[in-house]
């Protein structure tokens, strides 16, 4: 769909604008945009809400950012962007939807006033491995072990519900994978994809909110002060996710050559099994160190190694 050749111009990274410009209800239609090409319906933003994982100001979470938007059918929309990789973040995705599904609604209240939820991850590494997809979708199904029919709703829960099926009232998951992307625009939606792995959009994009986005986050529109804080912004994050990195990949080093040292050593007298455990508990502990030393606060290295942070003060303090 887009000329490859057409003139791209930097825009406002969509963390940025999730912090700082979305939330405000004359910029919806940017978000509208957003989920109405992801969605293929449609989108009106009726709110804002508050959730477990939102933050104040953009500073406040440099590798998560996330909003949770309400749609004038009701319905719950969370958008997440994660920089950084973490093991069990399909489950921590999974966790975040049944806490919003709990937090909205009331003690008491009964079960067909449950919201669906639309779960948008907005992924920036690479650990997802298909090299030829970079949008997943995924949603709950029942079906016939023998027949492989999609399990019905009857009349009177399709004139409730408003569904088809059962697995439609289920909540629904959206991966992008933008690092994956190969920048070349096919649709409507790869035009948002494309802005939000490299924050420019074309002069020929057309995709729900594109206008919007040139309008209201258009860099170069901004005063030298609000560029210096945007810049100020993306280069704290950026900082904040180079020293996760060098703090991984020094951690790696050392753990791996005193972890086998001290594997060996001891696995002459109690065997291989407990060496490597000993050599692996090293190598958490040179990790953690590293974070330390990047001026990562306690409490994020404890977010990120699943310890506490009174474990992480006894390492640090032992060390």
């Amino acid at each position: 769909m887009s000329n490859n050749t057409a003139k791209t111009r930097p825009v406002l990274s969509f963390d940025y604008a999730m912090k700082k410009l979305l939330r405000q209800k004359s910029n919806f239609v940017i978000l509208e945009g957003f989920l109405s090409e992801l969605l293929k319906r449609d989108v009106r933003i009726k709110n804002i809400l508050e959730s477990e994982s939102n933050q104040d100001t953009f500073e406040d979470k440099q590798t998560r950012v996330d909003i949770l938007a309400e749609d004038s059918n009701g319905e719950l929309m969370l958008v997440e962007v994660q920089y950084q990789f973490e093991i069990d973040y399909l489950l921590r995705i999974l966790y975040g939807v049944s806490r919003n599904i709990v937090d909205y609604i009331n003690r008491g209240e009964s079960y067909r006033n449950i919201r669906k939820i639309y779960s948008i991850s907005i992924l920036y590494f690479d650990k997802l491995h298909n090299e030829d997809e970079y949008i997943y979708h995924g949603m709950t199904e029942f079906k016939g072990m023998h027949t492989g029919k999609m399990l019905l709703m009857t009349a009177k829960q399709k004139e409730l519900f408003e569904a088809k099926t059962a697995g439609e009232l289920y909540p629904e998951y959206y991966l992008l994978d933008v690092t994956n992307f190969n920048d070349v625009a096919t649709d409507t939606l790869d035009e948002w994809i494309y802005y939000l792995k490299n924050s420019k959009i074309k002069d020929d994009f057309v995709a729900k909110g594109m206008k919007e986005v040139r309008e209201y986050l258009d860099y170069e529109a901004l005063s030298p002060e609000e560029k210096r804080q945007y810049e100020k912004a993306i280069d704290k994050r950026l900082g904040w996710d180079s020293a996760i990195y060098s703090a991984k990949e020094e951690g790696r080093e050392e753990g791996r050559d005193e972890g086998k040292a001290q594997g060996i050593e001891i696995g002459i007298e109690i065997g291989k099994e407990e060496g490597i455990e000993i050599g692996a508990k090293r190598k958490e502990i040179e990790f953690i160190l590293n974070m330390s030393r990047n001026n990562v606060s306690v409490a994020q290295i404890a977010a990120i190694t699943n310890l506490s942070e009174e474990a992480v003060l006894e390492i640090l303090k032992r060390e």
